[in-house]
C-alpha cells in the first residue's frame, strides 16, 4: 500500500522544518483551496471546468495529489454535488 504524504509533511520537504513558515504555508494553501471550493459551488456549468482546474493548479503547487486529482476529474465534468463532497472529503483530509 502506498501512503500520501500529509500537506505538513510535502510542506516540510519543499521548505525545510521552520515552524512558523510551515504553519503560515499551509494556512495560506488551505485557505486558497476552501475559497476556490466555495466558488465551485457558485458557479455555472460553462465555468466550471477552468475554475475546477484552477484548483487543480493550486493542488499541484502544493502537492496534494489526492486534490490534484479530484479536481482535475471534476474539470473534464460538469458541476454536481457528489463531485463537490469529494473535494470536501480532499480538503478534511488536508486538514489532518
Amino acid at each position: 500500500m502506498i501512503e500520501t504524504p500529509t500537506l505538513s509533511a510535502m510542506l516540510a520537504d519543499a521548505v525545510g522544518d521552520d515552524p512558523g513558515l510551515l504553519a503560515e504555508l499551509r494556512r495560506a494553501f488551505l485557505e486558497a483551496a476552501t475559497a476556490q471550493r466555495r466558488r465551485l459551488a457558485a458557479l455555472d456549468a460553462a465555468s466550471w471546468p477552468d475554475a475546477a482546474l484552477r484548483l487543480a493548479s493550486l493542488a499541484a503547487s502544493f502537492g496534494a495529489v489526492g486534490l490534484l486529482n479530484c479536481a482535475t476529474e471534476a474539470g473534464a465534468g460538469r458541476p454536481t454535488e457528489s463531485m463537490l463532497r469529494r473535494i470536501d472529503l480532499e480538503l478534511a483530509l488536508l486538514h489532518v
